[in-house]
């Protein structure tokens, strides 16, 4: 259903209810009367602009969907929508360029609300062998390409660890965005084969989830952080994700390393 022939008020308290907020939850965190809420959610009272997204900001509603509330009721969207090859957006891809070259030797990427890869700065292919080359054409889907059976998968030393790492990820991404290409892709990355239950294969000492592969450089392992840009005021910029990998163990780091000095070992 398209929602933005929906009325405002319907598309508000479905945020709120997502939220797990009642009607005096919202109204006393947005400061105004529950019965003026119950008016906006009925369609009995027309909110104003700056009402929409006061209430969207108190709801922490996603800025693709914050333009989607202002449309439904009878405003322009407020927030732009650009791709990364906008000279607006300049600055903030060489801020992106930056950060994934100074990560080398160890992979990095842009990823994008849909976990579709807008930027890599390269690093070990030797991740990917054996991988099917319509995985590898762009845009590449990072969670698809990691979870496929055609994809790295197979060797994946921690796969039933890793898949539900990643599965219980996606559903948090869902539940705070609602985004409906997340629900089909968490659907269809269930459809994939399941690994059979293995021994945990993390170690004692760790304190998060390793990303553990088999590669012609050996066993990798790695640790992944992710960071967002701050206050952001454009969709894509909200949207925007940067994924950084690093060693989990000395034994990945000197790998990676020996590589650097002898790349045809």
């Amino acid at each position: 259903m398209n929602q933005i022939a929906r009325p405002v008020g319907g598309l508000l308290r479905e945020w709120r209810q997502r939220r797990h907020l009642s009607q005096l939850d919202l109204a006393c965190e947005a400061r105004i009367s529950t019965r003026h809420l119950s008016f906006v959610e009925t369609g009995r009272a027309r909110p104003s602009r700056d009402m929409v997204l006061h209430l969207a900001e108190r709801l922490e509603v996603p800025m693709r969907e914050r333009n989607v509330l202002l449309v439904a009721a009878g405003f322009a969207p407020s927030f732009g929508e650009r791709t990364l090859a906008d000279p607006a957006l300049a600055a903030v891809r060489a801020a992106i360029d930056l950060v994934l070259e100074r990560q080398k030797p160890y992979p990095a990427f842009a990823i994008d609300r849909q976990w579709r890869v807008v930027a890599s700065n390269s690093a070990l292919p030797e991740l990917y062998e054996g991988c099917a080359e319509e995985l590898l054409q762009p845009p590449v889907n990072g969670l698809r390409l990691t979870l496929h059976p055609q994809g790295m998968a197979p060797r994946i030393a921690n796969l039933a660890e890793w898949r539900g790492h990643i599965l219980a990820r996606l559903k948090q991404q869902i539940d705070i965005t609602a985004f409906p290409e997340l629900a089909a892709l968490r659907r269809e990355l269930l459809s994939y084969p399941a690994p059979p239950e293995a021994q945990d294969t993390t170690a004692d000492h760790a304190v998060a989830i390793p990303f553990k592969v088999h590669t012609s450089l050996g066993l990798l392992s790695f640790l992944s952080t992710t960071t967002i840009f701050g206050t952001p005021i454009e969709v894509t910029l909200s949207e925007l994700a940067l994924e950084l990998f690093f060693p989990a163990d000395a034994a990945t780091a000197h790998a990676v390393e020996r590589k650097i000095i002898s790349p045809y070992l």
